[in-house]
């Protein structure tokens, strides 16, 4: 199974590139553009089918879209002037996982923790909590070890969160799904590397309509 790697360079003087990712669009309408890109007759979960996943990268070019695939999409379906893209497999990063290899990485995730009926009670919580700083970090590092990665250093950051709403379209009862995002870097020693290869394949998390739960990892540059 190829997984694939699409890197686009949304193009701000398209109108639908700047509708696709500003404001409270960014997540579901940026799904539905890039799910465009797959063939229409996947069943009833298209994005689990061909493991789409995708994040927005900043960049000195500016915002660029990261999508990752074991479907290779069709770059023709996005609109005409919408940006530049390209594709390319990651079979070669993916083959040369190895115990012991330390890797740098990053994932936007949603970190959250789901507080029991009673402590929910007790003190007024919500059904999904965000998680912020240590908190984060912590469930940060336990989502690695799940990955079958060894984490030596994490860097989170808040970002806005993504969302969308949901519901038939045309009527005033979509309610307005918001997904908390945070982004870690860090680097980490792979000790399973099937495991790691599932996760990246699978993602991490939840909200990965949302641009959350794509993990990338490269290799980490000896020190001089």
């Amino acid at each position: 199974m190829t997984v694939w790697l699409t890197r686009i360079a949304p193009d701000p003087r398209s109108a639908q590139a700047r509708s696709d990712t500003t404001g409270t669009r960014l997540g579901l309408a940026l799904h539905q553009r890039l799910m465009a890109l797959f063939p229409p007759d996947a069943g009833p979960d298209p994005r689990a089918r061909f493991n789409v996943l995708f994040r927005t990268e900043d960049t000195p070019h500016g915002l660029h879209l990261l999508m990752q695939s074991t479907h290779q999409p069709d770059l023709t379906r996005l609109p005409e002037n919408y940006g530049t893209s390209l594709s390319r497999p990651l079979d070669a990063l993916l083959d040369a996982l190895r115990p012991g290899l330390t890797v740098r990485y990053r994932c936007i995730a949603n970190a959250v923790r789901r507080p029991g009926h009673t402590t929910r009670a007790h003190y007024n919580l919500p059904a999904v909590v965000p998680l912020h700083g240590t908190a984060a970090d912590t469930w940060w590092e336990g989502q690695t070890q799940a990955a079958g990665l060894t984490p030596h250093t994490i860097e989170s950051t808040s970002l806005d969160a993504a969302g969308g709403r949901h519901g038939k379209r045309g009527t005033t009862t979509r309610a307005l799904v918001r997904h908390a995002r945070t982004r870690f870097d860090g680097t980490a020693t792979i000790e399973d590397p099937e495991l790691l290869r599932t996760k990246i394949t699978e993602g991490i998390g939840r909200g990965k309509a949302y641009g959350c739960g794509l993990l990338t990892i490269a290799p980490a540059r000896s020190p001089q």
